[in-house]
């Protein structure tokens, strides 16, 4: 049996076909055009399952399950996706709908971070655990929370926005409307933010850096722009990815001090850095834990799903 999995975006909505081993065997994507009614992206999520199981030579009754990763509040009982800010969600019966132009015998839907922390605790990093977080590190800052098998979902179906935990009082404003969310400082976003302002001082001081070098090259900052220069011994780089470093490691061991779960795992863009990232990142939380040295201490990974995480959290909802 295969399940198709949904990551529904604001800029698009992507579907796949997952099959028992848990791979994508299929994949198909279409704009979201998130500006139109609720109703008629509806539609387009129906027509990509009918075209994935046409093109592969499937049927719906060949499908197991259809799952969706949306963005906002969702309620996986009422089949509603509530509220999306960049979707025209509004208590939107949107698994009903769905069910109507595409039959399959069992229809999920659940926050995309969530769904993307799932698919990593059923087929990624976290694999063969049964607590796990898993972080994403883009635009904001995503995150999940795993325990005892379960989405952990709060009695709203609100909980895990872990990116809005304050980590400094009075700090940086934040997308949400507080000020010193752990996004502000350890999303990508953040980084470089902080990295343009280092690259501001380093002109109005006089101060050379390599970073100015490779903003040229690549023709704008982005979240590498500091760690590239940090590899090429550049003084002013280091200096960005230390105080990087330093909120990320502070938000990573609140999470761990909270929930204690066996794996942790760092996905999104900044995940890209690898190894190099959990050289700076791991020593610093291990600082930061309560009970180090006496409790046995979670592992820190860093996520395997990719932009694939969406899909097949998707698919293997209800698992």
């Amino acid at each position: 049996m295969y399940r198709i999995g949904i990551d529904l975006g604001g800029t698009n909505i992507a579907a796949g076909i997952v099959n028992e081993e848990f791979k994508i065997i299929a994949k198909n994507s279409v704009p979201t055009n998130a500006d139109r009614p609720a109703e008629e992206i509806v539609a387009d999520i129906a027509a990509l399952c009918n075209k994935l199981c046409a093109d592969n030579g499937l049927t719906v009754d060949d499908i197991e399950s259809v799952g969706i990763a949306s963005p906002g509040i969702v309620d996986d009982n009422s089949g509603e996706a509530i509220y999306a800010n960049n979707l025209p969600f509004d208590h939107l019966p949107i698994l009903p709908m769905l069910k109507k132009q595409f039959p399959v015998k069992e229809l999920h839907i659940e926050n995309d971070a969530n769904a993307a922390a799932w698919g990593e605790a059923i087929a990624g990093a976290a694999k063969g655990s049964k607590s796990s977080v898993m972080i994403t590190l883009g635009t904001g800052v995503g995150g999940g929370v795993i325990d005892d098998g379960k989405v952990l979902k709060g009695f709203n179906s609100a909980a895990g926005e872990l990116g809005h935990i304050v980590i400094q009082v009075d700090g940086r404003p934040c997308s949400c409307g507080r000020c010193g969310c752990w996004e502000a400082y350890s999303s990508a976003t953040g980084l470089i933010n902080m990295t343009k302002d280092k690259l501001a001082q380093c002109e109005k001081e006089g101060r050379a850096t390599v970073m100015t070098e490779i903003v040229a090259e690549v023709g704008k900052v982005n979240g590498r722009t500091a760690f590239d220069g940090k590899r090429r011994g550049d003084a002013a780089a280091a200096e960005v990815v230390d105080e990087y470093i330093k909120y990320l490691a502070s938000g990573l061991a609140s999470m761990i001090n909270t929930f204690q779960p066996e794996v942790v795992s760092i996905g999104g863009g900044i995940s890209n850095e690898g190894q190099f990232l959990l050289d700076l990142v791991v020593p610093k939380i291990l600082e930061q834990i309560y009970g180090t040295g006496v409790v046995p201490t979670p592992a820190i990974r860093i996520a395997t799903l990719r932009n694939d995480a969406g899909i097949i959290g998707a698919a293997v909802l209800g698992m």
